[in-house]
């Protein structure tokens, strides 16, 4: 079996993927529904609702368990690293959104001013990091994408 046959068979592997994808499509669609506009960039993004870093990690940790058992190491590996992914998109990463939401007002304040040499068209990205309900909602959808391959597709 060549590599991207092996690869493309990982059944582990797949199932993160799709949580991941369907993470995307939820979150454009939310944002679609809740701004009134298609932003394509929300298909492939980070930030908003659901997690899809939640999604994924957990999808991930599903089918591990399912593979593994509960009490491999692999399941270990895995929901150590679902943790801390997590844990960093409502820490480090939501600050920095919150940052850059500041010094985009700041640079346009800057602007109105008519200081010309800082331009708010160099906007910082804000949707960089999550709320702890956008992970929770990650999560569980993520779980949820494990539990429907492994218990449906399977």
């Amino acid at each position: 079996m060549t590599f991207f046959e092996q690869f493309f068979s990982n059944t582990i592997f797949l199932t993160a993927a799709f949580g991941w994808l369907v993470a995307q499509v939820l979150k454009t669609l939310i944002h679609l529904i809740v701004s009134k506009k298609f932003v394509a960039e929300r298909l492939v993004g980070s930030g908003g609702m659901p997690s899809s870093h939640s999604a994924t990690v957990c999808s991930l940790v599903t089918a591990v368990c399912y593979e593994y058992g509960a009490g491999s190491f692999e399941f270990a590996i895995s929901l150590i690293l679902a943790i801390i992914v997590m844990y960093d998109a409502m820490g480090v990463r939501r600050e920095t959104g919150i940052q850059a939401q500041v010094l985009n007002e700041m640079l346009k304040v800057f602007e109105d001013m008519g200081r010309s040499e800082i331009s708010a068209h160099d906007k910082l990205k804000e949707f960089v990091g999550h709320t702890p309900l956008q992970v929770l909602m990650g999560a569980l959808l993520g779980i949820l994408c494990g539990v429907v391959i492994y218990s449906f597709l399977l």
